[in-house]
């Protein structure tokens, strides 16, 4: 009866290993692990998988080496086709589409002109990697616990400290909750305050991820037009329960709120009872004057929702923003980011903390802004010289956009030629131009695509 079980339990084993190389499961050249250690996983005797890996091997499937292991064969049966399985699955709608690309799925092209993204060449890596690896230490940051939804207490207390010199916001570490970047904060805010048909007022021109992402949430969002002084605010629908704008530097046109826009938009939430998020999104780089006063500090209501996010200012990939948020609503946004994702990553975020304390963060912001001015100058001055073209005026951000007038759409032609340039009209609205960002772009081959641009203009 043993050898009956016996000779079983190799055939079982030998039919999944089979299954698994022939349907790719198991790559060519992947080791399999030593038939003990096979055993003692799968709980069966050794002598199961060895007597399977011997018929393996006599059939081509797999390769012995002495000394070496067990290896799938490079050459193998062809792979079956995958078997039909139903899919009644659907998403609701509004889900039907998938992630939009992003920037990183692909190699950067050679005139890398996309807005939006910083230039991780600046960055100083070598002192984030060692405050990373120190936080990263056993018992650094209590590892085996779950910590609390708001961040880490030393971040909230650097945020809070860097927005009152950099920003002029008065604000307490009680008032800020971190955030995986200003997209997470956004999501936080549709979940806490809006109900499926609400009205969000967003700027058009505006940015397309917050957009979608309240859409996403049952809202409905209407355009609000821009101007020279920023958000049209007579414009902004009655009804509306939330408007997004970007006073700092309005995206993608670039022009600042003006001092009356942001007294009649406070004004107006207040007399609205709505809710006002202010997306600051990349003001520690302004190469002019000092920015006016944000909403956030000039809110006497309790109106406003300022949020910011570390991904121009250091990278994308640190994920980390956050969101200053009113007393009534911070314990509910704190529970939404529980219900979420709990908490985010607690070595990173003390590790931020200590990058803001010691000063690294203001040294880089200063040494990036001297190095965007110095780009965005060159760029200004190239586009004011290009017939058709009309330079929006801004003295802040990642990116300069130009109005074109008669002009055709030559985003595709670009591609083709390793030039990425950004069509004004993918952000809303019916303005025609062009976004040009700086971040990502090579400085030395800045000239010569800008003179490739022109040449297809």
């Amino acid at each position: 009866m043993d050898l009956v079980i016996e000779g079983r339990t190799t055939a079982a084993v030998y039919r999944a290993l089979r299954e698994a190389v022939t349907d790719g499961r198991l790559p060519a050249g992947h080791r399999l692990p030593a038939s003990r250690v096979l055993a003692a996983d799968l709980g069966v005797s050794r002598g199961s998988v060895a007597g399977a890996y011997e018929r393996l091997v006599a059939e081509g499937h797999l390769t012995a080496r002495v000394g070496a292991g067990t290896f799938v064969a490079p050459v193998r049966v062809p792979r079956r086709p995958p078997r039909s399985v139903p899919d009644p699955l659907r998403p609701r709608a509004g889900w039907e589409s998938g992630p939009a690309p992003s920037s990183g799925a692909a190699p950067p092209p050679r005139y890398d002109f996309r807005a939006g993204i910083p230039d991780a060449s600046l960055f100083p890596f070598d002192t984030w990697r060692r405050m990373v690896g120190a936080e990263l230490r056993l018992r650094a940051n209590g590892p085996g616990t779950y910590a609390e939804p708001y961040g880490h207490p030393a971040l909230r207390a650097a945020i809070a400290r860097y927005l009152g010199f950099a920003r002029s916001i008065p604000v307490t570490a009680d008032e800020v909750l971190v955030t995986n970047g200003a997209q997470h904060a956004f999501d936080l805010i549709g979940r806490v305050l809006l109900r499926p048909g609400d009205v969000v007022a967003m700027e058009e021109p505006g940015y397309p991820p917050a957009r979608a992402l309240f859409t996403s949430l049952g809202a409905r969002v209407i355009g609000v037009p821009v101007d020279g002084e920023g958000l049209v605010v007579d414009a902004v629908p009655a009804q509306a329960r939330l408007v997004h704008v970007t006073p700092s530097h309005q995206f993608p046109l670039g022009p600042v709120l003006s001092l009356d826009r942001r007294r009649q938009l406070l004004e107006w939430a207040r007399r609205r009872q709505s809710a006002i998020v202010e997306d600051d999104y990349d003001s520690e780089f302004r190469f002019g004057t000092r920015p006016l006063e944000p909403l956030r500090a000039m809110d006497r209501s309790g109106r406003v929702l300022y949020v910011g996010t570390f991904s121009k200012s250091m990278l994308p990939a640190v994920r980390t923003g956050f969101v200053l948020t009113p007393p009534g609503l911070r314990p509910a946004l704190a529970a939404a980011r529980q219900l979420g994702d709990g908490y985010g990553q607690i070595a990173t975020q003390a590790a931020l903390a200590r990058f803001i304390e010691d000063g690294e963060l203001a040294r880089h912001v200063r040494r990036a802004r001297r190095e965007y001015a110095a780009r965005h100058a060159r760029i200004v001055a190239f586009l004011a010289g290009v017939p058709g073209l009309e330079v929006v005026p801004s003295a802040a951000g990642l990116h300069v956009t130009a109005l074109s007038h008669g002009l055709p759409d030559i985003s595709d032609k670009a591609r083709s030629k390793g030039l990425a340039v950004e069509d004004l009209t993918r952000y809303g609205g019916d303005r025609t131009g062009i976004v040009l960002g700086f971040g990502a772009v090579d400085p030395a081959r800045i000239d010569e695509g800008l003179a490739l641009l022109a040449g297809l203009l």
